[in-house]
Formats: structure tokens, C-alpha cells, sequence
């Protein structure tokens, strides 16, 4: 019985320590550099490399894709609207992924970062002090 006790203060000292998920302040500003030295697992290289960091952007959706061709047909029609809008949109912050492209074999990775409200790619940092 003592040990159980001392076993599930233990964890919740752990929990205390080490919460479940990431602790992310997204009110700051994240600044990523343009440029970042990391592994590239291309066939040509399979060491670290320098490579470009840009932002992932979802391309065009396409018409033709099963799902839109499916809903389109649906839609056809009298009977209103016939599969739910999404209204209650709880956050307030994005992931980020960012795609890095080794500037030597031109291979292509994503790496997802954080969650964070404002990104940015390669600005330059307010010096402090006096600006002549």
C-alpha cells in the first residue's frame, strides 16, 4: 500500500516535470534562417549538407480527385447542402512544416515544426541599441 502511494506520487512529480505534450509559447515570433546544414538522405549524398529552407504551401486541389469528383456529384442537383461545413474552428495557431532542399542533389524533405502564430523565413534580427 505505501509503495503504491510513493509509486503514483513519483508519477505525477514526473507529470509535473515532463508534461504530455510540448509547452509552446506562440506568442513569440519564430525566425528561421534561409539556409540550415542537416542530413540529407539522398542517394548521392547520405551525409550533411547545406540546404534550402522554404515554406510548404499546399498546391491547387484538383478537380479530378475521387473525393471532389464524389462531393460534386452529390451536390447535383435540389436539396441544399448536403455534407457539414466545418464552423467551430478552435485554434489559433498553425503548424509549420518547412521543405528543405539539399543544394546539392536537389533532394526534397519536409520537417514539421511547432505550432507558432507568426514565422518567419530569414529575417534579419533589430539590433539593439542606438541606429545611426
Amino acid at each position: 500500500n505505501r509503495f503504491a502511494q510513493l509509486s503514483t506520487s513519483l508519477s505525477n512529480l514526473h507529470r509535473e516535470i515532463h508534461p504530455p505534450f510540448p509547452v509552446v509559447n506562440s506568442s513569440t515570433m519564430v525566425n528561421v534562417p534561409k539556409e540550415r546544414k542537416t542530413y540529407c538522405a539522398g542517394v548521392k549524398c547520405r551525409k550533411h549538407q547545406v540546404h534550402k529552407v522554404t515554406q510548404y504551401k499546399a498546391g491547387k486541389a484538383s478537380n479530378f480527385a475521387q473525393g471532389k469528383r464524389r462531393y460534386d456529384s452529390k451536390q447535383m442537383g435540389f436539396g441544399g447542402q448536403t455534407k457539414p461545413v466545418f464552423h467551430k474552428k478552435a485554434k489559433t495557431t498553425r503548424k509549420v512544416v518547412l521543405r528543405l532542399e539539399c543544394k546539392k542533389c536537389k533532394t526534397k524533405k519536409q520537417l514539421c515544426i511547432k505550432r507558432t502564430k507568426h514565422f518567419e523565413l530569414g529575417a534579419k534580427k533589430a539590433e539593439s541599441g542606438h541606429q545611426y
